[in-house]
C-alpha cells in the first residue's frame, strides 16, 4: 500500500495559495511559481520575519520570496559578507578569535580578537582579496541545528573561540544553530555560532568595502577584552558601492570635528575629560544666534522662560523615577552637608518644582515653561563622537503643563513650531510615533492608549506623513519622534514631543477645575532643536561648515586694496557695525586675492572690495565665497542687499553645501 504525501497550503502576497508537499522548502516553492523567481531568489520573509531561502514551510504560512530587487534583501547580504570577511580574516591570521559581526545602517562590522597584531590599511587590501576568492568559490552556507550544546561547548573552548562559548552558553536553551560555510564537495570550511538567516551561498556577493578599523571593547564593556573591529559595506550592485562610497568621501569632507579644526569652532581637552565640549567664539556665535532666534519663536507662541539648578537631592530623582529607570546614565552623588546630590540628567523635574511652587487653575493652563537647560548624562567613552554624543549638553527643553482638552492642540502648535524651525534651517523631515516600550514602564494602560492617541491625532489633523516605531517610547511616555535628513540625505535625530501622564501623578501636580476640584495636569515634553552640541555639529555638517548670512560667525569681510583705501572701508565695516552685522575689516599688507582666498578657506559668506576705481565712483565690489564677483553697488545698496538676507534667514543655495567647491 502506497504511503499518502501529505500536502500544504501556503499563502502567497496575492491572495493566493500555493500548495506543496510537506517539507518542501521556500526554493521548493519559488522553483513552482518560475524558473525566473528560483534563479534571484535569495530568500525569504515568512510569516514576517526574515529567514532562509531552504527554511521547510508549513500549512498556512504566510511567504513572500525575495530577491536582491527587495529592500529586505540587503540584510541577507550583508550577514553573509559579514561571515565572509570573518573566514577570510581567520585565514590570513589562524590566531584570530572571532567575537559578533552583526548588520548595521549601511553595512556592518565584526570584532576581532587578533593577539599581538594590529590590523592596518594594507591587511584591509589582503582581507578583502581571500574575501573575493571564497565569494568566487560559491560556497554554501547550511543552517545547522546544534544537538549538543555541551559537546560543542568543548569544541568552541579548545579551539580557543571564548567568545563565542560565551554565546552558545548565553543561548543554549534557544535552539542555538551554527551556520557551516561548505565547498562544492559538501566538506565544512568554517562556521560561526548564528542565528542567521543567511544567502544560500556566496556567489551573491559581488560588491563590497572594507572601510576601516576601530577599537572595541566586547559587549561595549570597556572593563571586557579589547577587540578589534572592522567596519565595511555591501551592496548587489557595484554602481550602487561606488555610489556609497562617494557618499562616504562626501561625509568625510563634512565631518565637524575636521571641519573645527578648520574654522576654529570648537574642543575637547583630556585635561577636563572626555564628552565636555569647548565653544570657541566663532561657534559661540552661532549658538548665540540660534538661541536668540529660538527665544523669539518661544515668546511669540507663549512660553516664558525659566532656570533651574544643576545639582538636587537624590531624592528629586528618586520621586520622578529617573534613580530606578535611568540609574546607568546618572553620575555618582555628591555629599553635601551630609545628603546626596546629582547632576541633573533631565530639566523636567525642575520645571514641575516651578509648576507646584504655587496653587494653580484651570484659567491658568496651558502653561507652558521653556529651558536651555544643560544636563550631565554618562555616556561610555568608546560611543562618544565629537559633538554628536557627549556626557554635558543644553537641551532646548520645555514643558507645557494643560488639561485634558487642550492636549491635541498643544501638540499641534508644537508640530507646527517644528515645521518652522527646521523649515528655516534648512531640513526636510520625518516623523515617527513611538509607542509603549516592553518591560518596566510607569502608567497604566489607559493613560498610555490615551497619550498616544492624541499625538496621533495632532499629527493626522497636520496631514503629517508618519511611520509607528513599536516599542520605541520612553519608560515614561509614548513620544514622536522627528528625524531630519541633511543636505546629503543622511538621518539625523532631531526634535521630540513626548506626553507624559506619569510625572504628574509620582509628584501629585495639580490643577483647580471649574468644579472647584483637585485634577492631574497633563504634561508634555518636548525639545525642538534638541541638543546644542548635537544640533550645530549636525549643521556643521549640514552647510559643509558655510553657515548661511544670518549664521555666519563672520558674515562680511571688508578688503581695501591698499592703504589710501583704508579710510573708506573703515567708514563701510563702521555703518554695517551700527546696524549689528558681523563684519571685520581686513587691512593687512598681503594682496588682496591672498586675503580673498583667506576668507574662502574661513567660510566668510561676502567680501567687500574696495580699490581706486570703488573709491572713484562710490561704490564697492561684492564678492561671493562661492560665486565670486557679483559686481558693484553703492554703500546703501550693499547694506539694504545684506539686511535683507539676514532678516529673512535665507538659507544657502544648494551648490553652497557642496563641501568640494
Amino acid at each position: 500500500m502506497s504511503k499518502v504525501t501529505e500536502q500544504i497550503a501556503v499563502k502567497l502576497p496575492d491572495g493566493s495559495s500555493k500548495s506543496l508537499t510537506a517539507g518542501q522548502t521556500g526554493a521548493d516553492l519559488a522553483q513552482s511559481i518560475s524558473q525566473g523567481l528560483y534563479r534571484k531568489s535569495v530568500g525569504l520573509m515568512l510569516n514576517g520575519e526574515l529567514r532562509d531561502l531552504f527554511t521547510p514551510l508549513k500549512d498556512g504560512d504566510t511567504v513572500r520570496i525575495l530577491t536582491p530587487d527587495d529592500p529586505e534583501a540587503i540584510e541577507l547580504l550583508r550577514h553573509t559578507t559579514a561571515h565572509v570577511m570573518a573566514q577570510a580574516v581567520q585565514k590570513l591570521f589562524p590566531n584570530a578569535k572571532i567575537a559578533i559581526g552583526p548588520t548595521i545602517q549601511d553595512g556592518f562590522y565584526y570584532d576581532f580578537d587578533i593577539a599581538d597584531h594590529t590590523l592596518n590599511p594594507d591587511d584591509l587590501i589582503a582581507i578583502e582579496a581571500e574575501m573575493k576568492k571564497i565569494a568566487e568559490a560559491n560556497q554554501k552556507l547550511v543552517r545547522f541545528d546544534i544537538p549538543d550544546v555541551d559537546q560543542q561547548l568543548g569544541d568552541f573552548k579548545n579551539a580557543g573561540e571564548r567568545f563565542k562559548a560565551e554565546l552558545l552558553e548565553e543561548h543554549r536553551h534557544h535552539n542555538p544553530t551554527l551556520y557551516l560555510m561548505q565547498d562544492k564537495e559538501g566538506k565544512t570550511i568554517w562556521n560561526d555560532f548564528c542565528r542567521g538567516p543567511h544567502l544560500p551561498s556566496t556567489n551573491h556577493i559581488k560588491a563590497f568595502k572594507l572601510l576601516r578599523v576601530s577599537g572595541s571593547y566586547w559587549r561595549g564593556d570597556e572593563h571586557k577584552d579589547r577587540l578589534q573591529r572592522i567596519y565595511a559595506t555591501s551592496f548587489w550592485h557595484k554602481k550602487d558601492l561606488e555610489a556609497y562610497l562617494q557618499r562616504l568621501e562626501e561625509a568625510e569632507k563634512r565631518d565637524h570635528r575636521r571641519l573645527a579644526k578648520q574654522l576654529d569652532l570648537f574642543s575637547t581637552h583630556d585635561e577636563v575629560g572626555a564628552g565636555l565640549i569647548f565653544w570657541h567664539p566663532n561657534l559661540a556665535t552661532v549658538r548665540d544666534t540660534i538661541e536668540n532666534y529660538w527665544r523669539l519663536e518661544h515668546k511669540r507662541r507663549g512660553y516664558q522662560f525659566v532656570y533651574t539648578p544643576h545639582i538636587a537631592n537624590e531624592e528629586l530623582y528618586r520621586i520622578s523615577g529617573h534613580l530606578e529607570n535611568y540609574g546607568e546614565n546618572m553620575y555618582s552623588p555628591m555629599d553635601i552637608d551630609g545628603q546626596p546630590y546629582r547632576a541633573k540628567p533631565m530639566n523636567c523635574p525642575g520645571h514641575i518644582m516651578i509648576y507646584k511652587s504655587k496653587l494653580r487653575s484651570y484659567r491658568d493652563l496651558p502653561i507652558r515653561m521653556a529651558e536651555l537647560g544643560t544636563v550631565y548624562r554618562y555616556e561610555r567613552s568608546g560611543v562618544l563622537h565629537g559633538m554628536l554624543r557627549v556626557r554635558g549638553f543644553t537641551q532646548d527643553d520645555s514643558h507645557i503643563f494643560c488639561t485634558p482638552e487642550q492636549l491635541e492642540g498643544e501638540i499641534e502648535g508644537i508640530l507646527d513650531l517644528i515645521d518652522s524651525l527646521m523649515t528655516t534651517f534648512g531640513y526636510k523631515y520625518k516623523a515617527y510615533l513611538a509607542t509603549r516600550p516592553e518591560g518596566s514602564t510607569m502608567g497604566t494602560d489607559e493613560e498610555w492608549e490615551m497619550a498616544t492617541s492624541a499625538l496621533e491625532g495632532a499629527m493626522k489633523k497636520r496631514n503629517m506623513d508618519y511611520e509607528v516605531d513599536e516599542g520605541g517610547g520612553a519608560f515614561y511616555a509614548p513620544k514622536i519622534d522627528v528625524k531630519l535628513f541633511d543636505a546629503i540625505g543622511r538621518e539625523w535625530q532631531g526634535p521630540t514631543v513626548q506626553v507624559d501622564l506619569t510625572l504628574p501623578n509620582r509628584f501629585d501636580v495639580n490643577y483647580i477645575g471649574e468644579d472647584g476640584h483637585k485634577h492631574k495636569v497633563i504634561m508634555v515634553h518636548r525639545a525642538v532643536l534638541g541638543s546644542m552640541e548635537r544640533f550645530c555639529g549636525g549643521l556643521i555638517e549640514h552647510y559643509a561648515g558655510a553657515f548661511p548670512l544670518w549664521l555666519a560667525p563672520t558674515q562680511v569681510v571688508v578688503l581695501p586694496i591698499s592703504d589710501r583705501h583704508l579710510e573708506r572701508a573703515q567708514e563701510i565695516t563702521r555703518m554695517m557695525q551700527d546696524l549689528d552685522m558681523r563684519v571685520r575689516l581686513d587691512a593687512r599688507s598681503e594682496t588682496v586675492n591672498y586675503r580673498i582666498r583667506e576668507a574662502q578657506v574661513e567660510q566668510i559668506p561676502y567680501m567687500v572690495v574696495i580699490g581706486d576705481k570703488e573709491l572713484e565712483n562710490n561704490v564697492v565690489a561684492l564678492r561671493h565665497r562661492r560665486k565670486g564677483n557679483l559686481g558693484v553697488l553703492s554703500a546703501e545698496d550693499l547694506i539694504a542687499r545684506l539686511k535683507e538676507e539676514i532678516e529673512t534667514k535665507q538659507g544657502n543655495d544648494p551648490e553652497e553645501s557642496n563641501s568640494s567647491n
